[in-house]
């Protein structure tokens, strides 16, 4: 459903360039659950808005649903964003019109569409997300997860393909921001509907299937969860000049410093730390043979 092969984004202004993403690529199936996580500035709400066509990348491809966007003239992008992907925003007030009921604001996207079962369709996506007594409540007349909640629907209101959502529990508390990503949980489960969630929250990404982590602008780990959110398995990524990048818990648990002593077998590589370095080693302690700090060599 989603394909980014060697995807870039720079943006330059006054003589400053900027490389949000730099080389990323990703591919995720129909109908999975993916959560795409990242420090401040690893380029995963770069990623996300093109996957929205909001941003066009640099170089590289990347295609949604059999579309590839960076080959989307103007029209072809209103019509790609109204029917292939919705988008769920963090701040609430980006998802809802505040002179609009929660109904009129899942029947709006409909509306521009030209649907005519708009009314009947956005009760049944209210009463999905368990809103549906909501329904002729403004914004100002709603919490902030029913407002979410109000949000999902409007951005699932047309039936797309692909449900983004760009830190959709980041103004919420703990116990909203459970109850919210439930929500998109289930209309994943129910709908089918590819959902690609970004998010800082652990809690979060503990629970789905698989978490893509964005490191410096591209992919650096995957995890993968089995049915009973145990941790399955862990990928990391090596570029195109073959550098590994280990997941930070693996280097600091086996105190990995300075090097590392690779054994290659048949069908694998064997990572250990290095000459005085033995897993469970405390390098703070001063190694046999060597001067304590603040003694001359």
């Amino acid at each position: 459903m989603i394909v980014c092969e060697d995807l870039w984004r720079v943006y330059r202004g006054q003589g400053v360039e900027v490389q949000a993403l730099q080389g990323l690529s990703l591919r995720i199936d129909e109908g999975e659950l993916v959560a795409v996580v990242g420090a401040s500035g690893s380029g995963k709400s770069t990623l996300l808005a093109i996957l929205g066509a909001q941003d066009v990348p640099s170089a590289g491809y990347a295609r949604v649903a059999g579309r590839d966007l960076g080959a989307l003239d103007h029209r072809s992008r209103a019509a790609y964003r109204r029917e292939v992907v919705g988008f769920v925003w963090q701040q609430t007030g980006e998802n809802l019109l505040p002179y609009l009921s929660a109904a009129e604001n899942v029947g709006l996207p409909m509306l521009l569409a030209g649907r005519r079962d708009r009314t009947r369709r956005a009760l049944e996506l209210l009463d999905l997300l368990e809103v549906a007594d909501l329904a002729d409540r403004r914004p100002d007349e709603m919490s902030g997860g029913q407002q979410q909640r109000v949000a999902i629907a409007i951005a699932l209101a047309n039936a797309p393909k692909v449900l983004l959502a760009d830190e959709p529990t980041g103004q919420l508390d703990e116990a909203t921001s459970a109850e919210v990503f439930e929500a998109i949980r289930g209309v994943n489960r129910e709908l089918g509907v590819t959902t690609v969630v970004v998010t800082h929250d652990r809690a979060v990404s503990d629970h789905v299937s698989r978490t893509v982590q964005i490191r410096d602008g591209r992919v650096a780990t995957e995890v993968h969860r089995d049915g009973e959110q145990h941790l399955a398995q862990e990928f990391t990524v090596i570029d195109r000049v073959g550098r590994l990048q280990l997941p930070g818990d693996y280097v600091e648990r086996l105190h990995l410093v300075d090097r590392v002593r690779l054994t290659l077998e048949p069908d694998h590589v064997e990572v250990h730390p290095g000459a005085g370095q033995e897993a469970g080693e405390d390098e703070t302690e001063p190694r046999p043979g060597t001067p304590e700090r603040g003694d001359d060599a």
